[in-house]
């Protein structure tokens, strides 16, 4: 295990552990690129690979339910989605415990695969960043949608669907680094932008990644849009995304409540902002 290894597991862990349903994350410099939850593990599984198996290939893949005999045989032998032949490759699976016969699988992919398994994390504990000449401490992002409330600020207010699918972004989001935008549907993560030095940037990459899936999908975006027309909020509308989660904030918010009633789009303010760095 190297130390990038260890932060990739750490962040597709604390990613995984977020979800009560059965969900898997898969993780590539300690970005989700493929979230996934439901009722049929194999099916998250597949699903999460499917929303950009080219970065999920060599990634970190994690669970938040054991893995089975028939998880760990679909984790060996799925092929990528991209072209139907490539067998899927992981550096490390991460699950809080294995079947005896789910580990033997396993062992049996790859020499070089990583089996781990990871407790339940702890709320509460401080977040610490070392900087020059000291160290940053912050109180820990570990808000659920639960404890939140997503207010509607839109003339249009969500179906049941599209606030489960704004909630389940919201929860993504979080674990991606700023300028973060996630796009999802039926809880499932259908792209991301990550890390870019303005949020339309990060909009397009996301809208780009979800492709023709985008219609009726909710956004979740981890801060404020700093501008709606010709910009995020109106692309994004302009996109057919159905719902959009934001916390809310900035100076022109009363330009992206305008710019969601003129084009028909929920607008959510959770006034919890994540920005990840």
């Amino acid at each position: 295990m190297s130390y990038n290894n260890y932060l990739d597991a750490d962040a597709a862990w604390n990613c995984v552990s977020e979800f009560r349903n059965p969900t898997c994350v898969i993780v590539k410099h300690t970005n989700p690129c493929g979230v996934a939850s439901g009722d049929d593990i194999l099916e998250a599984y597949r699903l999460a690979v499917k929303a950009d198996p080219v970065s999920a290939f060599g990634g970190i893949v994690a669970f938040n339910i054991e893995v089975d005999d028939a998880l760990a045989k679909e984790i060996r032998e799925f092929r990528s989605p991209t072209d139907g032949e490539t067998r899927m490759f992981y550096e490390i699976v991460v699950a809080p415990k294995y079947t005896e016969k789910g580990l033997e699988i396993l062992r049996g992919k790859s020499k070089t695969l990583r089996i781990l398994e990871a407790k339940k994390n702890e709320k509460g504990k401080l977040s610490l960043r070392q900087v020059g000449g000291g160290w940053l401490a912050q109180d820990s992002d570990d808000l659920t949608p639960q404890d939140i409330q997503f207010n509607v600020v839109s003339e249009k207010k969500p179906q049941d669907n599209e606030l489960r699918d704004a909630e389940f972004a919201w929860l993504c989001v979080k674990h991606v680094k700023s300028n973060a935008i996630v796009i999802a549907k039926d809880n499932r993560m259908l792209g991301m932008g990550s890390g870019q030095p303005n949020r339309l940037e990060s909009l397009r990459i996301a809208l780009r990644k979800a492709g023709n899936e985008v219609k009726g999908a909710a956004l979740a975006s981890d801060a404020f849009f700093p501008f709606a027309w010709k910009d995020a909020v109106e692309e994004a509308c302009e996109s057919g995304i159905g719902v959009i989660a934001e916390p809310g904030g900035s100076i022109r918010d009363g330009d992206a409540v305008d710019c969601c009633n003129k084009y028909g789009v929920s607008l959510l303010f959770t006034k919890v902002r994540h920005f990840r760095h």
